[in-house]
């Protein structure tokens, strides 16, 4: 048989095994027509090690922090991922560290009141966990859900 004749009949099987579809769904984010409209994505790198040798923060920890300071000021979503970083710190020493990156994407249009809730929450992390800072990055992109 020729390849395309078993790279049909495989597809075929997968589908009726599974009971999946090729096909993508209606109304996908990556489909041309879906709408797109401008964000601002900003990403806070939340560091774990503490400065004066006292314990890392724990994931329990972290995650109390997201609970209530992070989700409160945006609600509408947001994506935690677990890194390995390092960084200089202000002695000149390379400190690595398990870490967090956080991403928020919220309208351009909010960035200023979205700016000034960043700003709290990298303070309220510093204070709580005795941080020298959280790293944050922001850039505009186009986005659609």
């Amino acid at each position: 048989m020729e390849t395309r004749t078993w790279t049909g009949l495989l597809a075929a099987t997968a589908v009726l095994l599974t009971g999946a579809t090729l096909a993508p769904a209606a109304g996908a984010a990556d489909t041309p027509t879906a709408p797109r409209a401008a964000y601002t994505r900003t990403q806070l790198f939340f560091g774990t090690e503490r400065p004066d040798g006292g314990p890392a923060v724990t994931e329990q920890e972290f995650q109390d922090f997201v609970d209530t300071e992070v989700t409160p000021r945006f609600p509408d979503g947001l994506t935690i991922e677990q890194a390995r970083g390092q960084y200089r710190d202000r002695h000149g020493v390379i400190e690595r560290e398990r870490s967090y990156l956080v991403t928020l994407l919220y309208p351009a249009g909010t960035a200023k009141q979205a700016g000034a809730a960043v700003e709290d929450i990298r303070r309220g992390y510093d204070r709580r966990f005795q941080q020298e800072s959280v790293g944050r990055v922001d850039e505009q992109v186009r986005a659609s859900f």
